[in-house]
């Protein structure tokens, strides 16, 4: 008999309401040492905050980057059925082997950061459910995807970059986050992969009967990434998940990304701390969406195309920023009375 991480969804929702603190120590060591290098106080701006976020959930004085871990989490939606997409389901699959091939951006940007790159495909890449005719999930196809998400952190990892790909899952993301912070799918739904108008209207009409459907059973975070989210969004949250039990913080790709782990921060307030967002997606929901979560991303690129593409961007920026940190002189070491 199998055995499950997640017995039920209370058991998942017992651990998102009790997520592990960032260490205090850690950034009092950073914050030591930031404040006797060779500049004024200050004045590497973000980068200062980004060493001291890297250690505080790494809960190192001394903060690293030797394993990077990028996964890209891939799956199939039924309501691509309804006409919201520019592209047919059977892409997601030509997309996977394109990936294991070494062939997408994402190999070429992993590649360059020095992240190992890993992509898994969920169910097999067999689709949800159609969420405009009933739950997207079954409780227990939802748990199970988080449950592989989780599984797929390394405890050794030192940053993990989250991203995704499935074609149809703009109109998943757009449907969850108008779920979680109010709205229709006039609010929230963007062009995606390249929908024209006719498709528009396609896609907001589904979120909004989605909504409609399952209404009873928004109010509660996990349930609705149960009933409108992917195989895929539901991993990724539960890899976020398991980054907080290991101490490994987390870079967010785009809208996808991002709407698939903030049923973490609808529990708890403090439940994404340890994830930064890395870039600000053309897709026009993410900026409403990284407002929602009171995050500012790193990067704005006009990036659209996912794959966990901005996360990898964002990576040689953390580097930087850990280079400065412990590689720059000291007012003593320089010679130079403060």
């Amino acid at each position: 008999m199998q055995q499950h991480l997640f017995s039920d969804l209370n058991s998942l929702r017992a651990l998102c309401l009790s997520p592990l603190p960032p260490s205090a120590n850690a950034v009092h060591h950073i914050t030591e040492r930031e404040g006797a290098l060779t500049k004024p106080p200050g004045s590497l701006g973000r980068l200062e905050e980004l060493t001291a976020w890297l250690g505080s959930w790494q809960h190192r004085a001394t903060p690293r980057l030797n394993h990077v871990q990028c996964i890209v989490f891939a799956g199939n939606h039924g309501v691509t059925e309804r006409g919201v997409s520019a592209w047919p389901a059977a892409v997601t699959t030509l997309m996977v082997k394109n990936f294991r091939e070494g062939g997408a951006a994402i190999n070429q940007l992993a590649l360059n950061a020095g992240a190992e790159l890993s992509v898994i495909a969920l169910e097999g890449l067999r689709p949800t459910h159609d969420f405009t005719l009933r739950p997207a999930m079954t409780e227990r196809g939802f748990l199970d995807a988080v449950a592989e998400g989780f599984r797929a952190v390394r405890p050794d990892t030192d940053l993990l970059c989250l991203g995704e790909l499935g074609i149809g899952n703009t109109t998943v993301a757009a449907a969850l986050a108008a779920a979680l912070f109010g709205g229709t799918g006039a609010d929230w739904a963007g062009p995606g992969a390249g929908s024209d108008e006719a498709g528009m209207a396609r896609k907001r009409a589904a979120i909004d009967s989605g909504l409609k459907r399952h209404q009873a059973f928004l109010s509660d975070p996990l349930t609705a990434a149960q009933c409108l989210g992917g195989y895929e969004l539901a991993a990724m949250l539960g890899a976020a998940l398991a980054a907080r039990q290991h101490h490994v913080p987390v870079l967010l790709d785009g809208f996808v990304s991002t709407a698939a782990v903030a049923p973490l921060h609808a529990l708890h307030d403090e439940g994404l701390a340890h994830c930064q967002i890395a870039h600000c997606s053309a897709e026009p929901g993410h900026k409403r969406l990284a407002q929602a979560l009171g995050q500012n991303p790193l990067l704005d690129l006009g990036l659209r195309l996912g794959e966990g593409s901005g996360a990898a961007l964002a990576v040689p920026l953390l580097r930087a920023a850990l280079a400065c940190h412990l590689g720059m002189h000291t007012f003593a070491e320089a010679g130079i009375a403060a």
